[in-house]
């Protein structure tokens, strides 16, 4: 199972921002106050997000691509075990 296929089965399709900030370890209005002001992560979330009303969702599929949660393949760990070596080795 993937973790696009896990936060499927736990949030659904949208998640709301509480969804959103247990996720991420945060309080609701600190992912909130991050949302509204320009940094990366906010660039980062804003394309996924989705208002509905007053209420605003987020597309889980692209939060698990936007914040790059998927668990790297074996050929990654391969590269980064012999990217760590200086130069003697």
């Amino acid at each position: 199972m993937t973790t696009g296929e896990y936060l499927l089965v736990r949030f659904g399709p949208l998640m709301s921002i509480v969804d959103v900030a247990t996720l991420l370890g945060r309080s609701p209005d600190g992912v909130r106050v991050a949302l509204y002001a320009d940094t990366d992560f906010s660039r980062k979330l804003k394309p996924a997000m989705l208002r509905v009303g007053r209420r605003i969702y987020f597309r889980t599929l692209q939060i698990t691509e936007a914040l790059d949660l998927e668990q790297p393949t074996d050929d990654g760990a391969v590269t980064a075990q012999t990217s760590t070596r200086g130069p003697r080795a």
